[in-house]
């Protein structure tokens, strides 16, 4: 047992020494403010923190700071053509920085420093030098490589593998026209190598999603990140075939299937049993629906127990309608061109429903079809000038998957022994 495991540790280490070299390649090392922040010297300073609230504004918050009307007048000349001070957002961090005296008292505001957004703030100068520049946060770039079963939900499965949920959402984008999120089962499966950005230890966004292995339905989807000369496109899978395709695999965002497809359900209104060749999915009240392809609007108006309905017509092949709609995208009317992914209206409750959802239906070659099952060909795959690139960047990233994997199964190993 003692070979064994040295055995394992050893493997550990080997894995972990040729893993590391590639979760650090291309990485903008962390820049820690220690002394500094902002360019300021900390230990000059007091400092304190506040967010914007409704009824703040700028002149306002530097004269309860104690500064007067002159200087704040030299502030607002200073900080034209760098930031527009009328754009202070409600819920916006913000610190005052008072300078310490001789006796290490707490004096005049020095600085005032307001998060513009997450990625940068604007430092203001208030002693005899006047400014206003911009401060880009010092972003930390780290490669992450994590596994999430699905048991209860993929938000909540992603949140308990120890990553962001936004990892979920940017999931279901890319995956947007190959995998049904709305249809996930217990036991789907999938690791994913990526770049997640933070400030000070703070999580702010995932940047770069590198390789992922998604199993739905014991089927396996890869996705490879590859930059295609000048296409926009930058997801593919392990045979260069874009996964972006002609349609989207569901009308809406991330939510959950209420009623699917058959020729033999008991409508909830009517109490008997009809049809319904279309998916229901539930979600609240003014959710954006979109139209899941480029189309040609053939109606739009009341439906009867369709409600408000919205019918676009993508082809000579395919036509789709969404239902019970709680009101329609602004100038949207018939002879409308719509473009994939377009929001075409919003969720409701109109016609014979019981509650907010969408119905959506679609038809081929005038024949209803089950949405969930509907396949969509692929746009233009990896030019051929660059599909040798391609494989060299797929056999990369998949070689650097499996030895994370490995590492893994051995940590979980090592851990049960």
């Amino acid at each position: 047992m003692k070979k064994y495991l040295s055995f394992l540790l050893l493997l550990s280490c080997l894995i972990s020494c040729k893993t590391s070299d590639n979760l650090n390649e291309n990485e903008d090392p962390p820049l820690l403010e220690t002394q500094t922040r902002y360019g300021i010297s900390v230990s000059d300073h007091f400092v304190t923190s506040g967010a914007v609230k409704n009824g703040d504004y700028f002149g306002g918050l530097l004269l309860n700071a104690g500064v007067s009307n002159n200087k704040i007048q030299e502030v607002l000349s200073a900080a034209k053509g760098v930031f527009d001070i009328t754009k202070i957002k409600i819920g916006n961090a913000y610190e005052l920085w008072f300078a310490k005296d001789s006796a290490g008292d707490r004096s005049r505001l020095a600085y005032f420093v307001y998060e513009r957004d997450r990625m940068s703030h604007v430092v203001f100068g208030l002693q005899d030098s006047v400014f206003a520049r911009i401060v880009e946060k010092q972003i930390a770039v780290e490669k992450k490589y994590v596994e999430v079963t699905v048991n209860t939900s993929l938000w909540n499965d992603v949140k308990n593998a120890g990553a962001s949920p936004v990892l979920a959402l940017e999931l279901s984008d890319i995956y947007a026209w190959t995998i049904d999120f709305f249809g996930l089962q217990r036991g789907d499966f999938f690791k994913v190598v990526y770049d997640e950005l933070s400030y000070d230890g703070e999580f702010i966004d995932i940047s770069k999603i590198y390789y992922v292995e998604f199993t739905h339905n014991s089927k396996l989807y890869r996705c490879v990140r590859f930059q295609d000369g000048e296409k926009g496109n930058l997801y593919w899978n392990e045979e260069g075939e874009s996964l972006r395709k002609a349609f989207l695999k569901a009308p809406l965002s991330f939510t959950r299937v209420s009623s699917r497809f058959s020729y033999a359900r008991k409508h909830p209104v009517y109490k008997v049993v009809r049809p319904h060749t279309g998916v229901d999915y539930a979600a609240p009240k003014g959710t954006p629906v979109m139209a899941i392809g480029d189309g040609v609007v053939i109606s739009k108006g009341w439906g009867g127990g369709g409600g408000n309905t919205v019918k676009i017509k993508h082809n000579s092949v395919y036509t789709t309608a969404y239902l019970h709609l709680s009101g329609y995208a602004k100038g949207l009317k018939k002879g409308s061109r719509v473009k994939q992914g377009e929001v075409i209206g919003f969720v409701g409750s109109t016609g014979a429903s019981t509650g907010p959802h969408l119905d959506f239906r679609v038809w081929k070659n005038g024949t209803p079809i089950d949405p969930l099952k509907m396949e969509s060909p692929s746009v233009e795959p990896v030019s051929k000038a660059n599909m040798d690139v391609f494989k060299e960047v797929y056999g990369s990233y998949k070689n650097e998957m499996d030895s994370l994997s490995a590492l893994k199964y051995v940590d979980k190993l090592i851990k049960i022994l």
